[in-house]
Order: structure tokens, then sequence, then C-alpha cells
């Protein structure tokens, strides 16, 4: 345990900060398709709102004061031995609670309760934020998770649990198919899921063929159809020429503004950011350890990866045995599917529909995990006692 209380204070040196100033200084803008009375937002991010958000980055926002805001979180860095890539740098956020039967909460992307109450550990994965970035072919999603298992293992943590969403998902799914030994449960807001067969898994077929869907599956279908047809194009060309796109994002702060802001805008459920959010997102890509080309290839790693004992990315999204499963459905993820689809995932204990929610739900609605996860390891809750604390609670 000593190696975690080796604290990182985030301290972006000036001239990486002037240089995004001088950058931003030079700003070229691309013309704006006329509107009418269609949405604006169609086309992309409306260059209204870029000039907007470039003019207060460069005169306006106060970088350090974000920084000092992020500073307050209990951060550390560590080395992680990764099979055939060495050593890497892993910055992450350690929030031990008092209670000596907190439950070792890997956060993949607090809450310290008094019942249940967590140690809540959150990495920044490798490619990201203040972690390593790896340039050598072939880190995919088996990587991720061995960093993020050895980093529990490290602080002591050899039982643990995990909450997800976004690449957490295709993460902490891969821990509980590599080290279902060690991960007892896992709690996801990202549901990807297929209609359920009946040589897999009948019961939930059978209720998949004869129940019709729900006001919010329907909704979901829609939303999913959606994503599918008008914002899936990132993913096709970060999931393919990830260097290409890399390119733009690593030389201009504007694209990487525009990259990242419609995604923030797409797929919330018009949750009301500020200016301050935006760009604090948006820097710290900028300023990340690897840069912002690193964060795309993942995409290209997770496709074009070795396997995950055996087999595809694909077995992600299929019945994933030994740790019990909850799921939380937001109306407005971009991907919604039905909760017979997701029954599917392997053995599902808990399965709650949230009025509110996109995809950034530790963001939007952090109430709402929060709430999930005390239920989930509550006394009454299903994975009471999943992981035993010091007393054997």
């Amino acid at each position: 345990m000593a190696d975690q209380l080796k604290p990182y204070t985030i301290s972006i040196p000036d001239e990486k900060i002037q240089d995004l100033q001088q950058r931003l200084a030079l700003s070229k803008f691309a013309t704006q398709l006329e509107s009418s009375e269609q949405d604006p937002w169609d086309f992309g991010t409306p260059v209204t709102e870029v000039q907007r958000l470039v003019k207060y980055w460069q005169n306006g926002f106060d970088w350090r004061k974000a920084e000092a805001k992020l500073n307050e979180l209990p951060q550390y860095q560590t080395q992680i031995e990764v099979d055939g890539f060495g050593s890497l740098d892993i910055h992450y956020i350690h929030q031990i609670s008092n209670n000596k039967n907190a439950i070792p909460l890997l956060f993949s992307h607090g809450c310290d309760d008094d019942s249940p109450a967590f140690h809540v550990v959150a990495p920044s994965l490798p490619n990201f934020g203040f972690s390593s970035g790896v340039t050598r072919r072939g880190f995919g999603l088996a990587q991720y998770a061995e960093v993020l298992h050895k980093l529990m293992i490290k602080l002591g943590y050899d039982q643990y649990v995990t909450q997800g969403g976004d690449w957490g998902f295709w993460i902490t799914r891969t821990i509980g198919l590599l080290y279902p030994e060690h991960c007892q449960a896992s709690h996801i807001n990202m549901v990807l899921a297929y209609p359920p067969k009946f040589t897999e898994n009948p019961w939930a077929a059978l209720q998949h063929a004869l129940l019709p869907y729900n006001d919010r599956e329907k909704a979901g279908r829609e939303r999913s159809k959606w994503f599918e047809r008008e914002g899936y194009g990132y993913n096709q060309l970060q999931s393919t020429k990830p260097q290409t796109i890399g390119a733009a994002l690593e030389d201009s702060p504007v694209a990487l503004l525009a990259w990242i802001y419609e995604k923030l805008h797409d797929w919330t459920d018009s949750y009301p950011w500020t200016d301050d959010e935006i760009l604090t997102w948006v820097s710290i890509y900028w300023f990340s350890a690897a840069g912002p080309a690193a964060s795309v290839r993942i995409y290209y790693e997770a496709i074009h990866g070795g396997t995950i004992k055996g087999d595809s990315y694909k077995a992600l999204v299929a019945y994933v045995p030994r740790v019990k499963l909850a799921i939380a459905h937001l109306p407005r993820e971009i991907v919604v599917v039905p909760s017979s689809w997701a029954a599917g995932l392997g053995p599902v204990v808990q399965q709650t529909e949230h009025p509110h929610g996109g995809h950034f739900a530790a963001w939007e609605v952090p109430e709402s995990i929060v709430q999930d996860l005390r239920a989930m390891f509550s006394r009454t809750g299903p994975c009471y006692r999943a992981v035993l604390g010091k007393d054997g609670y």
C-alpha cells in the first residue's frame, strides 16, 4: 500500500499554456451552412459555438483555476508493468473510506457512503489524461483490463467490484472475463446487447418473444437507430484510421474542441453545460500526457487487437459468467436496449430504469449511479457481502 501514498499534482507548464494561447489566437474557422429552421447541430458543432468558446478559451477561461479544483481530488501515480509493453505511469484518484469494511470500487470511465461504503479507485486509462501513452501496436482491451486489475492488486484490493460506462463498459466486461476470481460484481451504465437467443438464454428469449416493449424501450430503439444513422461516423473513422483524425486533434485546439463538444451536446440528456465545464474537459485532452491523438487509438485496437481468452471483442456483448451484473438504463444513452436484451449479458441481479440521463451519466446524473450502487451492495441488495471487509461485512 505504500506506493499509493505518492501523491500526484496536475501542474501544466506555463509554456504549454502559452502555446495553446498562440494557437487559439491564430484560429481559422470554417464557414457555416445556412440553417433556416433546421437544427444548427445537424451538420455538427455550429461555427458560432466554436467561435464563442475559442474566444473565451483564449481570453476568459482560467486553466489554473480548473487545475486547482482538480487537484482537490486525492490523486496518485504509480507504475504498472504490462506484459509485452513494459512499465506505464498510471494516474489515478484513490478516495479511501473511513469504514474499514468499505468495498473496493474500480470506477472506470467517488462516492463514499455510510451504508454501504466504498474505497473508490478512478484511474486515467493509458493514452488518456495523465497516464502514459502507448505507441506500440496491439494495446487492446485485454491490456487496458490488465492495467486496471494490476492497479487494484497493487493497492491491496485482491477482490473488488467495478463500475463503468463508455470504454468502461468494454474494459469492465474484459476484467470480468479475465479476472473473475477477483472481480466480484459489476455495474454498467452503457448497455450494449443483442436480442437473446433460445440456445443461450431461453428464459430471456421467451420474455423477449412474448412481451411487448414498454415505452422506454420503444423510445430507446428510436434513439439507437438515430445514433447508428447520424452519430456513428466518429467511431467508423477512429476505429479504422485513427492516425488521420489524430493529426487534426493533436495540432489544432479548435478541431479538438469541435470534435468533443459535438459529443457533449448530442449524447447528453439536455445537460446544461457551462463554458467552464466544456473547456475543462477539452483542456484535459489537450494537456494530456500522451496528447489528444492517443485517445482515439483504443477504437482501432479494440477491434484489431489481440483476442480475449481466444475470442474477439464481440464476446463482451455476450454472456459473461460468474460476475454478478447490475445495469442502469438511461433514456439518452447513445444506445438504449430493452431489458430482455440486457438480461443476456450475464448473471444480472439488478436492472434500473432511470428517468433522466445520457452517455456521461457519472457527470450528468451522479446521484443515479450512487443510488444503484447503494441498492446493489446494501444489506438487502443482491450483492451484499460480495466483497468481505475486515469484519466479514
